[in-house]
């Protein structure tokens, strides 16, 4: 409904002054229904910031090749993107399939130092990176993620949900440790969440 009328206590004569004019009770109220869509904000430098969205699919790495029992890797290591920026996403999805079926470790690492962490440059790479979380006391620090030891099927699509800890990391890798007792073959994903 486009238009409507509502009742009015005064008319736009009687208001001029004309005492004599017949009040009419009604004017017309338009009325529209129109969609927004909010897609982001001007923050207070009066710089546009888009809204961000999960990723709809896992970023795939290069495939870490001939990896030896006890050797470590750090992923993703592509060409374009050899770093994880998880700036504006809360949650991180990891996706690992392995040659070799056994133990893997991983844990979350500082990135290259050939790219910045905002602007501090450069930064103490593969170095682990360390939160106050939840389950730490206020005053201490411990790893943003860590696991020393999950058992992998070969040939397979593991997948993993990292909540909280990884939110707003700027410039993270994944130091991978095969520890299957034989050489394997890697391949790594990621998707991050908001």
């Amino acid at each position: 409904m486009e238009k409507r009328e509502g009742y009015a206590p005064w008319s736009l004569t009687r208001k001029a002054g004309v005492q004599s004019a017949t009040v009419n009770g009604d004017i017309e109220v338009p009325q529209f229904i129109q969609p927004v869509l909010d897609t982001g904000f001007v923050d207070e430098k009066g710089d546009w910031k888009g809204s961000k969205s999960s990723d709809e699919q896992f970023i795939i790495s290069d495939t870490a090749v001939g990896i030896a029992n006890g050797a470590t890797v750090l992923l993703p290591s592509t060409a374009n993107a050899d770093f994880i920026d998880m700036t504006g996403f809360r949650d991180l999805m990891l996706a690992l399939k392995t040659t070799n079926g056994g133990n893997y470790a991983f844990e979350a690492v500082m990135g290259p130092a050939t790219t910045s962490f905002a602007n501090l440059s450069p930064v103490d790479e593969a170095s682990q990176l360390r939160v106050n979380n939840n389950n730490e006391a206020l005053s201490s620090f411990g790893p943003a993620f860590s696991d020393s030891a999950e058992v992998f099927t070969a040939d397979v699509w593991e997948v993993f949900n990292i909540t909280s800890v990884m939110a707003n990391q700027k410039n993270c890798q994944f130091k991978i440790t095969n520890n299957s007792g034989d050489i394997a073959t890697i391949d790594f994903g990621y998707m991050r969440l908001v």
